[in-house]
């Protein structure tokens, strides 16, 4: 009881504890609660928003203030007040915004007034990135979350959790935001509250992405320079508010699915900025609803005030629902005082006379300066200006420290931000919590205070996922020894395979980073293995240290013992995909060796785009034979094959037990990299440039009594690129050739990832579905190429409900060239992100044009990142 009556007075405190304000509730004319209405301050340049129930209040000091309602759809309304020392209440009411189409005619065949329009905000879009030099606001984030639905058999258990379809999860924040061009974005929270344990929950970061740039959240903007070709555009009037001319465009996509948008787009005209936007895409099924207003902050340039976010969706059979409101307040805006010009924008397709006489005055000169050009034009094409804009940014790139890095982002939160109780917040927050929201909070405080019962009461538990417990040695855990050193236990685990039967693993290994500022890291590690059939042991033992700066950043492992290894180190079949094909089909297609060795793997970063690897091995290596025939189903007439692989260019694989001394080398080198900064922390962005990669491996004979003796170079490239959305492209070719091979054995061959289960669980590009594993491989000269393409439209995605899914489809196409491989190809077709996770193909294989065969493969799904 006491609890409840805390939160009640929480709840209603909001009312009592300013001194002074507005507030009220916002209405349609037809009487509907308007749910995160904008509310603006011009004074201040503050925004707020009213809540889910269409309630608002915003405290202010005494004073005389000017207050802008905004609804998307909706007329704006102003208010002129004076605030004394209590609180107004001001109930607003909206009207449908009317709007005026132009004196112009539309008619069969002839264009739509939306495409001049748009032509010049698109012409006009990279002008705004570049319009404001800096720029600092607070901003207040709410995130909340709800499941909606969950699969029948694991209902209960949720709700033993206190995770129920009526619990709101919420998590509030106030940050100090700042942005400096081009692409620098502090942000520092300074107060959370969240409905997580102890309510220290990780704060939402604020959403820079901006509908200027070409893309969003991977979705093509209607802004793009490219966004004819995938949107079309309707022209539903022109209304004024407080003197502006603002146009509302329907964006509606060409082909609708994944990462386009459709819906509302408002611009004001001559500006040719954002008014104020409701659109909404989809992503892998899951559909996200963006709004935003934007204010004109300063002179000349419109800022958002407010972002407001819906996501839901369905994830295996888990319907769940998440809304994300920010308001920005306390803007302090600096322009860039180059781009502080006025001019006026010339449709080339529509007038075309003063177009001509443009392009005649001002000739294309990279010399030309933006700024004199637009000042003493007045008047400037829509090409000219992302002309120039492009050398703009061009010129200041090439001033730049880093041109490589495209953006550097800070994200800190102050060491008092957890601090604030209820009292603060509902001093402070500018949106009024709903009453599902006030709920959630007290539900989540009642479950945490039932938990930290529970685990004061029991002596092993000391927090999730610290101390000992019963079952860590079968499933693992992670103890925390010191600040930044920790204790895993890796759990058990177990597998099958013809030679050791059955066998159980486990791990532990020690963690250590260290405090230096280039947070150099230690790990050391054991792995030991019991072999059921052979009744013995094996293992290893690895140490492994990152050290360097980040520039230049160095990794050194060393390993130790006793293993198995398959005769291909790229591991062709898993371990799991093993033990169900020869447990139950009786194919065991996994061949094996034994070894006993000592590696080194030393990598050096020769600045950012250049990597070194060096790898000596000394090894003993043993031939290993089938211990067992044990299998669940024994199918008649059927058997196992011998611990030996089958090759045509080596009829005999089998070898005597010797000593092997190689050194293999590599250098991989991305000429055009790209970068991004995390709180100062350099990361790659990925796919930002092709790989090239040379290797060179060597067999050693002239010491520790080494029986092998080749050279072995290959040269690698890999590339992944898209072609705008509808396509992806990943590419990978191999070539290599032995340039010495007087003596080496079946392991030191070239392989190929090859593939005889249903499943598919290496890397669907430059792997191939059908290849036997060793048939293949070759001591001579190679050249291996895979390329994928995935659609996004293509035959079944042409039903808008399975695009909508998620759905992707593919072709891909892997060829081989060895001395014996006859000319191997193979052709396939897949359906990609089945379920968001899965992948299904189907693959034809052909040797010298002619048919060969057939099958079908089930995998998890191709650039399974892009979902994240």
């Amino acid at each position: 009881m006491i609890r409840w009556t805390t939160f009640f007075f929480c709840f209603v405190s909001c009312s009592v504890i300013y001194a002074s304000g507005v507030r009220g509730t916002i209405k349609s004319d037809d009487d509907q609660l308007l749910a995160f209405a904008t509310v603006y301050v011009q004074e201040l340049g503050t925004g707020t928003a009213s809540n889910a129930e269409g309630y608002y209040e915003i405290a202010l000091d005494p004073g005389k203030y000017t207050l802008v309602f905004q609804y998307i759809g909706f007329g704006s309304l102003t208010k002129t007040l004076e605030v004394s020392n209590q609180w107004i209440d001001l109930d607003v009411l909206l009207s449908t915004q009317v709007v005026v189409l132009k004196d112009v005619e539309v008619r069969a065949g002839k264009e739509d007034p939306a495409y001049t329009i748009m032509r010049k905000a698109i012409a006009k879009s990279k002008f705004h990135t570049q319009q404001v030099d800096r720029y600092t606001a607070k901003v207040y984030i709410k995130g909340t979350g709800q499941l909606i639905d969950a699969p029948f058999f694991i209902r209960k258990k949720l709700e033993k959790e206190g995770i129920d379809k009526d619990r709101v999860f919420i998590s509030e924040s106030v940050s100090e935001v700042e942005y400096i061009r081009p692409n620098t974005y502090n942000e520092k929270v300074i107060s959370i509250r969240s409905s997580g344990e102890d309510q220290n929950g990780e704060p939402n970061g604020y959403v820079y992405g901006s509908f200027y740039e070409p893309e969003i959240g991977n979705a093509i903007s209607p802004l793009s320079p490219k966004a004819f070709s995938y949107y079309r555009f309707i022209y539903d009037g022109t209304y004024t508010d407080r003197g502006y001319a603002v146009s509302r465009i329907r964006v509606v996509p060409r082909s609708r699915g994944d990462q386009v948008f459709e819906g509302v787009l408002e611009i004001v005209e001559d500006y040719w900025s954002i008014y104020s936007l409701d659109l909404k895409t989809t992503t892998l099924g899951v559909d996200i609803d963006i709004k935003q207003i934007y204010e004109p902050v300063v002179e000349k340039v419109w800022l958002p005030v407010t972002h407001d976010f819906n996501v839901d969706g369905k994830i295996l059979g888990f319907k769940f629902e998440a809304k994300y409101l920010a308001t920005v307040s306390d803007y302090q805006v600096e322009t860039n005082p180059e781009l502080d010009v006025e001019f006026e924008i010339i449709d080339e397709k529509l007038e075309i006379e003063q177009a001509e006489q443009l392009q005649g005055q001002f000739k294309d000169s990279e010399t030309t300066e933006l700024q004199e050009m637009l000042s003493s034009g007045k008047e400037v094409t829509r090409k000219q200006l992302r002309k120039l804009v492009r050398e703009y940014e061009k010129a200041e790139l090439k001033q730049s420290k880093e041109p490589q890095v495209i953006e550097n982002r800070s994200f800190e939160v102050d060491s008092t931000a957890h601090n604030s109780d209820s009292i603060y917040w509902a001093d402070i927050r500018p949106v009024p919590l709903t009453k599902l929201e006030v709920l959630g909070y007290a539900k989540t405080d009642s479950i945490s205070a039932a938990e930290r019962k529970l685990e004061e009461g029991d002596t092993l538990k000391t927090g999730r996922n610290k101390g000992a417990r019963i079952f860590d040695p079968i499933f693992g855990n992670t103890y925390k020894l010191a600040d930044k050193t920790h204790l895993k236990l890796h759990g058990l685990s177990g597998w099958f395979n013809t030679v050791d039967g059955f066998d159980i693993k486990t791990r532990l290994s020690f963690t250590k980073t260290m405090n230096d500022k280039n947070r150099s890291w230690l790990r050391i590690g054991t792995t030991g293995r019991y072999i059921f059939e052979r009744d013995q042991f094996d293992g290893f033992a690895d140490v492994r240290y990152d050290f360097g700066k980040r520039s230049g950043r160095s990794s050194l492992k060393l390993e130790a013992g006793r293993y198995i290894s398959q005769f291909n180190a790229d591991e062709p079949i898993h371990v799991a995909v093993n033990t169900i094909m020869t447990l139950f089909l009786e194919r065991n297609y996994m061949k094996v060796y034994e070894k006993d060795y000592f590696s080194l793997i030393y990598k050096q970063d020769l600045g950012s785009r250049l990597r070194l690897t060096i790898s000596p091995e000394l090894a003993h290596r043993s031939e290993l034979f089938n211990g067992t025939r044990y299998r669940f189903i024994d199918r008649s007439g059927e058997g196992f094959t011998a611990n030996a692989p089958v090759s045509e260019e080596l009829p005999d694989t089998s070898f005597p037990s010797h000593d092997a001394f190689t050194v293999s080398s590599s250098l991989e080198y991305r000429p055009w990299l790209k970068f991004g900064i995390r709180n100062g922390k350099k990361y790659e962005i990925q796919n930002s440039s092709p790989l090239f990669r040379l290797y060179y491996k060597k067999g050693i004979s002239s010491v520790f009594n080494s029986a092998v003796d080749f050279d072995l170079l290959e040269l690698v490239y890999r590339h992944t690129f898209k072609i705008g959305i509808r396509g992806l492209v990943d590419v990978s070719l191999k070539t290599g050739k032995f340039l010495n091979d007087d003596n080496l054995f079946f392991m030191d061959y070239k392989h190929f990832l090859g593939n005889q289960t249903p499943f598919s669980t290496t890397d669907p590009v430059g792997s191939f579905r059908l290849l036997d594993y060793y048939r293949f491989s070759t001591s001579n000269e190679y050249l291996s190429g895979s390329a994928h393409y995935q659609f996004r439209k293509f035959l079944i995605t042409r039903m808008p409900l399975v695009r909508l899914s998620g759905v992707r489809e593919s072709f891909f196409l892997n060829y081989l060239a060895t001395d014996r491989s006859n000319n191997y190809t193979e052709i396939g077709y897949g359906i990609n992100y089945i379920l968001r996770v899965f992948r299904v193909e189907a693959v034809t294989s052909f040797e010298n044009g002619k048919y060969k065969d057939f099958g079908v493969r089930i995998g998890i799904a191709t650039n399974l990142d892009e979902i994240f």
